[in-house]
Parts: C-alpha cells; structure tokens; sequence
C-alpha cells in the first residue's frame, strides 16, 4: 500500500483543529456563558450538559449507521463529504450558542437546550465520519501513530489558540453578549476552512468489499459488543475525557476568582498546552519504544501525579502553571494514542466478525466521549452550585476550595481509573495487530477461518 504523504497527513491533523475551534468552545467557555453572560443557575446550566450530551450520545450510532448503509459512494469517498458538508452547518450552529435571546431566563434556557442539542446533532455527522476516515488512509501501524500524533497537535493546537484569544476576543467588545457570538463567529470561521484542508487533501485508500445486504440491528450489536478492544477504549475514555474536559470547563472559573484575574488564562494556557504541543511530537517514538498500552499507563501517570501535587500544594502562578503544563503534557499522550486505538479496533473488528463496519464502531466509541461530556458538563454545573458558586461576586473560602477540587482533584482520581482499565483489560498488542492486519490485506479473517 502506497505510504502516506506529510501534507497528507497534516492536512488529516486539520480535521481535529477544526474540530476544536468548534467543540472546545462548548466544553471551555459555554458554562461560564451560560452562567455568567445569560443568567442560568448553575445547575440548570448543567443540566443542558447533562441532558443534551446523552441526547448526542445516542445520534453517533444513527451518524454511523446512516453512513456505513450508503450505498453510493461517489470520487470523494464514503466519509469526506458527509465530513465537510456537516462542518459548515456545525459552523453556523456553534455561533447560534453563543448568541443571547432577548426573553426571559427561561426562554433562554430553553433556547440554550434547543440550540445545543442540534449542535450535537450535527457534529455527530461531521465528527463520526472525520474519525472514520482514519481506518481507511492507512493500515501502517507507525503511520497510524503518526496520525495520532497530527491529530492530537490539531486539537491542541486549536484548544491553545482558543484558549489565549477567545476570552480577550469576547471581552474586547463593549457588550459581553456581542462579544461572545463575535468570537465564536471568527472560531466557527476557522474550524470550517480546516475541515475543507482535511477533505481537500486526503484520500480513502484502503479498499474494502462491503456487503450489500441491509445492516439489522443484531450485526450492529455484534460489531460492538463482540469486539473487546474497544469496549475496553470506550470504558478508559469516559474517564479520560471526562477528566479532560472538567479541566477545562473549569480553568476560566479558577483563574477568575481563585486567581483573582481571568486574563491569567492566556498565561497557564500558553504554557500548559504549548507544552503539549512539544511532548506529542514524540508519541510516535514513544509508542515505538513502549508500545501505545504502556505509553498511554505512563502518560496517565504523569497527569495524576502533577494533579494531585497541584491540588495538595498552596497555589502559586509559576508553580501552578508547572504543574499543570506537566498534567496537560500527562494527559495529552494517551488522548493522542486513543485516535490510534479506534483505527485498531475497527480493524480488529473487521477481522473477528468479517464484517467492516467503520461507522458504526467509530460512533460506539464517540458514544463514550458524548457520556464523557455529560459527566464532566454535569458535575461543573452542579459542582458550582453545590459550592456555593455566585457569578460575578467574591466568592468564599468554601466556593473557591470547591473550584479548586473540580479543576484538579476529580480528574487525579478519573486518570487512576483510566491507566487501570487500559493498563490491565487492553488485549490487543500492536504485535497482535500486525498479525491481523496481515490476515486482513490476504482476505481472511477471524470469522472466515473459524467458518472453514
């Protein structure tokens, strides 16, 4: 098979930034949005996490259905059409979040499920097919790695360039309600020209002969729930991600109140992620070395272990910004792997049951990332109100504890559980791999064998 190209797999890496202007919007600012900007209760704010991201949970399987049973695949492939088309839609849905109704905070929280929920929608129908483009650029265990790598440099890379210019962007404008559709109107911009790179500059090579008979809700089942590795995945993720995202959904608050000055954010973000940045360059060498299941338990620990020096330590800016630029480069390694374990899993679901299903394995796994989201969404929004959270005032010395507690101490404990599930349950060695994907590029599979 003909070896991917760098441009080819930057422009595969663009998908993720542009992921990011759009959905690190939602899991950073949205919250502080929702709180502070239209005046919805903490936990009522929560409560639009909660609810919309199980709501988005359930469309990734009917994204991945509705792409896997195409039948017409036209020059572009199966997966980047639907990629880029549904990215300009999540485009304008992103800025219509941002925007504050002039009714009642009721009206507005009822707007903010509506606008929210269809939002998920369509980013199941432009991220599900993004993610399933990977299982069919490549087969290379190292080129995978690599993707994984260019991915993870997108998102963070995204996540940096958000984090240090959304809130100056919103802020810089007289009325703080312009200022957050402005900024998320420049974000929603950026996020849809990446996608047209990703699409524009890769290409769906791997061949595969696909049945044409109607996909039953048994063999959909079957693609998920025979498949061991990415139950495994799923189960490691919603702890990861969760850990990830309450981190920062609650970044914004800690810096405002517990530091005193939000604008702190562009300090600790630059750092932090910008060190991320750096560490992932090398993902592919440390897989090489340990192999993604060992990397990943190693990358866990280093997170955990700053965390839980960051939440035990008195805070300091300099120290504090060490210590969690060490967590963001911890976490961000097996962040970086995952998107190298579901390109696995799809093959290795492929070879057990003889039957590719990309889509729907893909939405299986986003499924876990959606209930990721919700967890983390949730225990923000509630977590502010338990704590005595009031936007905009001093806050005491129990709120900015509680703050502190949300930003550090639950993703230490979620990380620990994460490198346990994948360290101990992850069965599927890259070696395995090799021998499957072998069998595979033979025509053979589990399936068939078992059958002879």
């Amino acid at each position: 098979m003909k070896k991917m190209s760098l441009k080819e797999k930057i422009s595969y890496g663009f998908g993720d930034f542009g992921n990011g202007f759009m959905f690190d919007l939602g899991q950073a600012y949205l919250l502080k949005f929702y709180t502070d900007v239209c005046g919805i209760a903490s936990v009522a704010a929560g409560g639009i996490f909660l609810f919309t991201k199980l709501f988005d949970a359930f469309m990734d399987p009917i994204a991945g259905t509705v792409i896997d049973s195409r039948k017409k695949v036209g020059k572009y492939g199966r997966f980047r059409p639907v990629m880029f088309i549904s990215s300009i839609f999540l485009g304008i849905l992103t800025v219509l979040t941002f925007i504050t109704p002039n009714t009642s905070i009721h009206g507005r929280l009822i707007y903010g499920y509506v606008t929210y929920m269809l939002w998920g929608l369509m980013y199941s129908f432009t991220n599900v097919p993004y993610g399933s483009l990977g299982s069919v650029v490549t087969q290379d265990v190292q080129e995978r790695s690599q993707l994984a790598t260019f991915r993870q440099a997108g998102s963070l890379g995204s996540l940096l360039i958000t984090g240090v210019v959304f809130m100056p962007i919103a802020t810089s404008v007289g009325n703080t309600r312009v200022g957050f559709a402005v900024a998320a109107t420049i974000m929603s911009i950026i996020g849809i020209l990446s996608f047209f790179i990703t699409f524009k500059n890769t290409r769906e090579v791997v061949e595969v002969k696909r049945s044409t008979e109607k996909v039953t809700a048994r063999q959909l089942a079957n693609a998920v729930f025979s498949n061991k590795p990415l139950l495994t995945v799923i189960l490691m993720t919603i702890f990861s991600i969760s850990a990830y995202n309450i981190k920062t959904a609650m970044m914004v608050y800690f810096c405002q109140y517990y530091l005193g000055n939000v604008k702190y954010m562009i300090i600790i973000n630059f750092f932090s992620i910008g060190s991320s940045i750096v560490a992932i360059i090398f993902i592919p060498q440390l897989v090489k070395l340990l192999g993604k299941k060992r990397a990943s338990v190693l990358g866990f620990a280093m997170s955990f272990i700053a965390d839980g020096l960051n939440f035990i330590l008195p805070v300091h800016l300099v120290s504090f910004t060490l210590l969690m630029a060490i967590s963001f480069v911890g976490i961000s390694i097996p962040n970086g792997i995952t998107w190298a374990f579901v390109s696995d899993v799809i093959d290795y679901g492929h070879w057990h049951t003889g039957e590719r299903r990309e889509g729907i394995t893909y939405a299986a796994f986003n499924f876990s990332r959606k209930i990721a989201q919700s967890i983390a969404g949730a225990l923000s929004g509630f977590g502010l109100g338990l704590i005595g959270y009031v936007p905009n005032v001093r806050q005491t010395a129990q709120t900015l504890l509680g703050i502190k507690g949300l930003l550090m101490l639950y993703p230490a404990i979620a990380l620990v559980i994460a490198a346990i599930v994948i360290g101990i349950l992850y069965g599927l060695s890259d070696k395995k791999f090799e021998e499957i994907v072998a069998d595979l590029q033979n025509g053979k599979t589990e399936f068939t064998q078992i059958q002879q």
